[in-house]
């Protein structure tokens, strides 16, 4: 599938057998197991530690970097898959025929040409937006042209609809749990697979769209010759890239494609549950990418290397930076404990782009320097290591990609991921209605208006005589 990239393919399988190597495949977590319900859970503020849904699609072990899609190591996709077949896979749960995925790809193809779409983009002022904002509005604007105007793909029947608060659970109710959704889609087409292709390839051809509108360019038309990778890079910069740039454009979308039950996919599958259409779940998914907290850090990764490499001195700076208490982007992962394995594919081919690029090679030298001081200072101690981010920036540069469209081009990747776990929780859909817990008052006396500012005055001279009292 990659005979003319063999370099690559060698640096990714050499990556995934030093993995293996320094951290063994956890035989006993690695067994799939379906809990009844209600499941027991320790549940922190954010929902951290609840236990929301089953899933097959993908699997995250922190404690031994491990990334696992529908059965199928990261490592292994990474050197001989496609985003393409990477995504027909998490979309059906099984790696395509040639013949399925000759199918797949020519769907994708004839998506990508999106003429209505952009131009009705190009009637606002993208330039003046953050490429994030512009691709949310550029989501909502393909759901205008590719659905029934008015109503959408996912319109109701008054009569079939439910009171706005219907979906509540009491707060003394414990959960129990149901084997069948509550709430079944009406019509089937909360989301539909064409819209999901629609999704997949039009998300690429907008963020290349908003990539040379902010530029003062215009858009590319596609090239059906070219793989979705391949194509991407052609769009955003304006020139064919090498096989080599495409092959690893094609990883770093594989790379992105699905990652747990994470904030922007837990967002979109949030929207879903409600039975709105595949386009505003995919739109919220975009909408919680855009969060700092989430998106964006491979931006702040560059910019802090930057700093790094003006310093001149990459030890001398860590220590600084150590002593200023900074959080240094890059390192450290809510969920890995260990090298996150998309870093260990990211680094060897970042440094074999910089081989070719001059320009390249300081940030890199500056960059495995840092690596090494975070390693040996919090690795083992705090499990405090290299994240996706912490490449993935410097590949988009050497790439030829603009810093501010790094995180649009995580959700090019990551729509395939959005939409496969959307499609899973849609087929036992129960909508999403977690609790909180109150910690306020009871009872208050309700005080006319006309009577407030005195009762308040009043509460603040009683609040100052028990201080003054307290002081003597």
């Amino acid at each position: 599938m990659h005979e003319d990239t063999p370099q690559i393919t060698e640096l990714l399988v050499e990556a995934g057998r030093q993995a293996r190597e320094e951290v063994p495949t956890d035989t006993e977590t690695l067994v799939a197991r379906k809990e009844t319900w209600p499941v027991e859970a320790t549940i922190g503020p954010g929902l951290e530690g609840a236990i929301a849904c089953y899933t097959e699609i993908g699997h995250v072990n922190g404690a031994h970097g491990q990334l696992t899609y529908r059965g199928y190591n990261i490592f292994d996709l990474a050197a001989h898959s496609t985003f393409e077949e990477t995504t027909y896979l998490l979309l059906f749960g099984k790696l395509p025929t040639a013949r399925q995925l000759k199918q797949f790809q020519s769907r994708l193809v004839a998506y990508r040409h999106l003429p209505d779409t952009l131009r009705l983009l190009q009637t606002f002022p993208v330039e003046e937006c953050t490429p994030m904002e512009g691709l949310r509005l550029a989501v909502y604007l393909l759901r205008r042209i590719l659905t029934v105007p008015g109503g959408g793909p996912a319109s109701r029947e008054p009569s079939t609809t439910i009171g706005a608060d219907e979906d509540s659970i009491p707060e003394e109710t414990q959960p129990m749990g149901f084997e069948h959704a509550v709430y079944e889609m009406v019509d089937g087409r909360a989301a539909t697979l064409d819209d999901v292709y629609h999704l997949i390839s039009g998300m690429a051809t907008l963020t290349a769209a908003i990539a040379r509108i902010r530029t003062g360019h215009l858009p590319i038309e596609p090239d059906p010759e070219l793989g979705h990778a391949a194509n991407l890079l052609y769009m955003m910069t304006g020139r064919h890239p090498t096989p080599e740039q495409a092959r690893i454009m094609d990883v770093c979308l594989i790379l992105h494609a699905d990652h747990g039950m994470n904030a922007s996919t837990f967002a979109a599958m949030v929207v879903a549950s409600t039975l709105s259409d595949i386009y505003f779940s995919i739109g919220a998914g975009v909408a919680a990418l855009n969060g700092p907290l989430h998106g964006g850090a491979n931006e702040q990764v560059l910019y802090t290397l930057e700093e790094v490499l003006a310093s001149g001195d990459p030890v001398a700076w860590y220590k600084k930076a150590r002593r200023q208490k900074r959080k240094i982007m890059g390192f450290g992962h809510r969920v890995y404990k260990t090298y996150d394995p998309r870093a260990r594919l990211l680094g060897p081919l970042a440094e074999h782009l910089a081989k070719q690029q001059p320009e390249i090679r300081p940030m890199i030298k500056v960059a495995r320097a840092l690596e090494h001081e975070v390693v040996a200072s919090l690795g083992a101690d705090k499990g405090v290591f290299p994240n996706v981010d912490f490449f993935s920036g410097l590949v988009y540069r050497a790439l030829g990609i603009d810093t501010p469209m790094f995180t649009p081009l995580f959700a090019v990747s990551r729509v395939s991921g959005w939409a496969a776990r959307c499609l899973e929780y849609l087929r036992s859909n129960r909508i999403f209605r977690p609790r909180a817990l109150y910690t306020g008052t009871f009872d208050e006396p309700y005080v006319p208006l006309a009577q407030r500012s005195t009762e308040a005055r009043k509460r603040t001279r009683s609040a100052g005589r028990k201080s003054r009292k307290q002081g003597r």
